[in-house]
């Protein structure tokens, strides 16, 4: 067993850029720990991740605002403050806020995450209907 006390380890937030479209603030709960990683991650209106899939699956929280998440070859679909979403193992997905609000998530991705290219302006507005 591992007590993990809220920011501890001195972690910091951190801005993602190389995989992620608009601004997106990672603040992690706990370290890589045994391929478990756990992140509050914060979306600004039209901010996404990049496509990818999670080696043995990903689980999202929604914790305030609203956005969407989409699997390759499925319609967007909307998720908001309370939702829990699950991703299975080597499912492509995208997810983040829509277009006028923003979006907090708990994040805990289990294994190795691959990530893979933007998500299209086209295909992110597609969720908007």
């Amino acid at each position: 067993m591992k007590v993990n006390h809220g920011n501890s380890s001195g972690a910091v937030s951190e801005q993602r850029t190389s995989t992620f479209t608009g601004v997106v603030w990672a603040d992690p709960v706990m370290a890589a720990t045994d391929g478990v990683t756990i992140n509050n991650v914060s979306f600004n209106p039209g901010a996404r991740t990049y496509w990818h899939f999670h080696e043995h699956g990903q689980t999202l929280y929604v914790s305030a605002g609203s956005g969407w998440i989409c699997v390759e070859g499925s319609e967007p679909q909307v998720i908001r403050q309370g939702d829990t979403v699950w991703i299975g193992p080597g499912e492509r997905h995208w997810h983040g806020a829509n277009t006028r609000n923003f979006m907090v998530h708990l994040a805990t991705s289990i294994g190795a995450t691959t990530w893979q290219e933007a998500v299209s302006d086209q295909d992110y507005l597609r969720s908007a209907g």
